[in-house]
Formats: C-alpha cells, sequence, structure tokens
C-alpha cells in the first residue's frame, strides 16, 4: 500500500502517528510552512525525521513539480487530513484508490469552512467526525466513516477539538484495516440536505453586550484556544475574552455593557437579558461598577 499523507494542523500530526503505526509504507508526507491561516498549524517535519519519511513543504498544490512528484510516486491512496485547501483535478484523479478527506462535522450538513467553532457559536448539541472521499468541491464526496459526537454546554472549542480527535483515531484504525482488506466502503452524500458554513471573519469574533447572554457565552467557548479568541474593543485596545459564565440578573433597566457589579476581579456585564461575568480576559482591564463596556 504506497501512501501520500498531506496535512498541516495538530489532528494531522495525529493522524500521521496513527498511520505510521499501522506499518503502512507512507512514500511522502506534503504540508506547507507555518502561517497565520490555521490557528492550530502543527509542524510535521520533525515526526518525519524520526520515522525517516520524505517530507515536503508545498505552496503551490498544483505546481508541475508536485503533480509529477505525486505521479512518480503512484500512490494507491492519499490521506488528505487537516488541510483547508482543495487539490486540484490532477492530484485527485492520481490515486488508485481515491483521496481521502476529514470534516468535524455532519455531513452533508455543515461543509465548509470552520466547522468547530460554528457548531459552538450556534449552540449545536450534536456534531461528528467524518471521512469521506474527496472531490473537486468541498466536503461533498462520499462517505466513508461518521461518528456522531455529543456537544454539552460545557465544551468549549479545545474540549470540543479533543472529543473529535479522539473519535476519529478509531475511526482512521477501522479505515487502515479495511484498506488492508481491500473492502473500504462508502455512500453517496444526500446534497438536498447539505449546507456551507462560510469563512470565519475579525468581525464574526466581536462581542456586542446587546447580545443574549447566551450568545456571548457560545461566541467565547466557540473562539476559544486553540483559536483566536473572542474580543471586544476599549478605548482602542482589543481584548480578547477567553472564558465566561452567565450570571443571573434581573434589572430591566440597566443597558447592556455596564458593569453591575465585580467578584474576585470578576467584572460583570449587563446583556441584554441577564449578564455576563468574564472570567478569563486578555489584557485585564480596570473599571469601576457603573462604568462601561
Amino acid at each position: 500500500m504506497r501512501i501520500i499523507f498531506i496535512g498541516c494542523v495538530r489532528t494531522s500530526a495525529e493522524f500521521l502517528k496513527t498511520i505510521i503505526n499501522f506499518n503502512f509504507k507512507i512514500e511522502a508526507v506534503i504540508s506547507t510552512k507555518n502561517s497565520t491561516f490555521n490557528s492550530d498549524y502543527f509542524d510535521l517535519e520533525p515526526i518525519c525525521k524520526v520515522s525517516n519519511l520524505p517530507f515536503f513543504n508545498i505552496d503551490d498544490m498544483g505546481s508541475e513539480s508536485l503533480i509529477h512528484l505525486i505521479k512518480q510516486i503512484k500512490p494507491n491512496i492519499i490521506f488528505c487530513l487537516g488541510w483547508s485547501k482543495l487539490l486540484p483535478k490532477e492530484i485527485l484523479d492520481i490515486p488508485q484508490y481515491g483521496t481521502i478527506g476529514f470534516h468535524p462535522a455532519a455531513l452533508p450538513k455543515n461543509r465548509g469552512r470552520h466547522p468547530i467553532i460554528w457548531s459552538l457559536v450556534l449552540g449545536l448539541k450534536k456534531t461528528a467526525s467524518t471521512f469521506f472521499f474527496m472531490e473537486l468541491t468541498a466536503d461533498s464526496g462520499p462517505i466513508i466513516s461518521q461518528k456522531e459526537i455529543d456537544i454539552t454546554d460545557l465544551d468549549n472549542a479545545q474540549t470540543l477539538y479533543e472529543k473529535i480527535l479522539k473519535v476519529s483515531k478509531l475511526q482512521l484504525l477501522e479505515i487502515l484495516e479495511h484498506l488492508k482488506l481491500k473492502d473500504l466502503k462508502s455512500f453517496p452524500q444526500n446534497n438536498l440536505i447539505a449546507n456551507s458554513w462560510r469563512k470565519r471573519t475579525h468581525k464574526d469574533g466581536l462581542i456586542d453586550w446587546r447580545m443574549s447572554a447566551k450568545s456571548i457565552k457560545n461566541l467565547v467557548r466557540g473562539l476559544s484556544k486553540p483559536y483566536p479568541g473572542a474580543s471586544f474593543f476599549l478605548n482602542g485596545i482589543e481584548h480578547k475574552v477567553w472564558s465566561v459564565e452567565i450570571y443571573p440578573f434581573e434589572a430591566a433597566n440597566t443597558e447592556p455593557g455596564k458593569i453591575i457589579d465585580i467578584e474576585d476581579n470578576k467584572y460583570i456585564v449587563k446583556c441584554s437579558d441577564v449578564a455576563i461575568k468574564i472570567t478569563e480576559i486578555d489584557p485585564p482591564i480596570n473599571l469601576s461598577i457603573g462604568e462601561y463596556i
């Protein structure tokens, strides 16, 4: 089994190690140099050095040199796991069995960008870990394996990330077993129920204190580490809010954004309905009860 592996994030590293431990022969690992594009970027080169795997940093997935390299290897399968760019047809047509991708959502629902972030920001109660055969359009190919994952009110981006990673590594082992037995199966997606999430912008992460407390909490937990954080601006300075708690408060005549109390140096801020206690913020703020943020 000749394998090419493509990836550049932490999940890629875990998946790569899983395949290495399975003793399948990896002919090449393709990644990219560090950038701000992926908050959870992971350098795969050290893993490749330890395992003596050919490693390539590629900027252009459509380059003639890369396509020539892949054609020379003649892979049976390509794993493209933890990669935010589409692969060109010239690459997808090369492997004997196809190219396997990964998406942490319940395909065909919630295709597209930032699935962990959006699932938390939108307050979903469930998501999924999905492996599928890649096509020219994003996240649309036949599904190989899908496992449902519960989202609790205590989850944030980090805990949900870990939940998905734990499940997906077990799925990958099952996929490798089926590849070994040459009986890997898949089923087509139902495009009639599909939707796609758009790319998140900085504006999407700004806290508006006129939002409900639940919406603010969902925004904060969705953008918590390893992602860039929800934020607000005070006197021209951007403050990152990493964790909050919903705080019961009944006062219809109190405006959103007003500091109604301070407990143990934690600011309690009025929202559209109740209030939010800011439990982790960077940089700190220095205000008094009655002032506004």
